[in-house]
């Protein structure tokens, strides 16, 4: 039991190093400065925005979002919502706030080039009737703070932008979003650190397409939406198209600015991160699978060694007993702690830590299935296409 018992240790200090390392770099992440609040304090907004809205059948939440985009605080402001093939509510819902204000414009919308996802072509549509110097394409599941659009052109003239992307503060009402959810954005972060992608001298580059904002006149000259048409994720094919000519690419917390409800049920929610998850992972099954078992590692492994080294140390009178209790029991609270302040950062309730585990094994399954489809040439549903994705060994 002794000899046991220093193993679980040595295993529950282990994990005390993982969560000290994770704690780490969320220091380091807001340590950066990477709060779309600094734009608060720049200089009013004297430059002209669209902001276009790719709408299909969004009748739950696309009068919510218009209202909150007339709020802003700017001056010159253009609301473009495309009514995507729409077979409920939403383009009435649109019409009537055009009626009350003439900076919105519906654009009706009745068909889909077969080349084309659903969402990339309204946009497309969207900006043709763009007259502002910047385009701001926005999810039509999102709220927006009277400030978001001010705060957003500000940060991103002082930066030098060509493309900001924001990470949502994302709405957690649905057990699944409770559970998984910040489980899933905390996988994603840990490939794509903000405050890493946004150095110059980055390897990889991140959007987050519920909101982009493009320097009008670099959309433009990369092509658009044209030329990200056949990609599963255009807002990761942006970053890179635009890092490829030469663009500056950034991606900055939404800190209150910015709220998003993704997914309306689980299956959309585990089809949504299985795709992101696929390109994020570059398209490599190994990559996935490497990825899943570290997310049971996070959830099961871990804390399961942590409670096994306190048990079994309080069964061994003095050393190594005691080492293993206070091995345990520290890696424990350095666990709660550092999940505690990812899911305070990310504004998640404070008491869903305890779904953690759960949330690990549902991204864990969304992984692998990612991986299988990869390997066995599964297609994959989005925007009205089909995709059958060639996985990179």
């Amino acid at each position: 039991m002794a000899i046991i018992s220093l193993g679980l240790a040595v295993l529950a200090v282990g994990a005390a190093g993982w969560w000290t390392v994770v704690m780490i770099r969320i220091g380091r992440m807001l340590s950066a400065g990477l709060s779309l609040r600094r734009g608060l304090e720049g200089d009013v907004v004297s430059s002209s925005i669209s902001v276009i809205v790719p709408a299909h059948n969004e009748e739950d939440s696309i009068d919510q979002c218009v209202a909150s985009l007339r709020r802003q605080r700017v001056e010159d402001l253009q609301i473009i919502v495309v009514a995507d093939r729409c077979t409920d509510q939403t383009e009435a819902m649109v019409s009537a706030h055009a009626r009350e204000d003439d900076r919105v414009l519906l654009v009706r919308n009745t068909s889909r080039p077969p080349t084309w996802a659903g969402k990339c072509h309204a946009a497309r549509l969207g900006a043709n009737h763009a007259t502002g110097d910047w385009l701001a394409f926005v999810d039509a599941d999102t709220q927006a703070n009277p400030d978001l659009l001010r705060a957003a052109v500000s940060e991103a003239t002082r930066r030098e932008t060509a493309l900001l992307s924001l990470l949502t503060d994302l709405e957690c009402r649905a057990w699944f979003e409770r559970c998984t959810q910040p489980v899933a954005s905390m996988a994603l972060m840990s490939l794509f650190p903000p405050d890493s992608v946004n150095r110059d001298d980055r390897k990889r580059t991140f959007a987050n397409g519920q909101f982009m904002l493009f320097d009008r006149e670099f959309y433009e000259r990369v092509g658009g939406h044209a030329e990200v048409k056949d990609d599963l994720l255009e807002d990761m094919a942006f970053a890179r198209l635009i890092s490829r000519n030469g663009g500056r690419v950034n991606v900055l917390r939404a800190d209150g600015l910015l709220g998003c409800s993704m997914y309306a049920d689980h299956e959309a929610f585990q089809r949504g991160w299985m795709r992101i998850f696929l390109e994020a992972d570059h398209r490599r099954p190994r990559d996935l699978k490497r990825h899943a078992w570290q997310q049971l590692l996070m959830g099961w492994g871990l804390p399961g060694a942590s409670i096994a080294s306190l048990v079994m140390g309080c069964l061994v009178e003095g050393w190594p007993g005691d080492l293993a209790v206070i091995a345990g029991a520290t890696a424990l609270v350095l666990q709660l702690v550092a999940l505690s302040w990812a899911y305070r950062v990310g504004r998640q309730a404070w008491w869903s830590v305890i779904l953690f585990p759960l949330g690990t094994w549902d991204v864990f399954r969304i992984m692998q299935w990612a991986a299988r489809a990869l390997r066995s040439g599964e297609p994959i549903q989005w925007g009205g296409r089909e995709y059958v994705i060639p996985a990179n060994e």
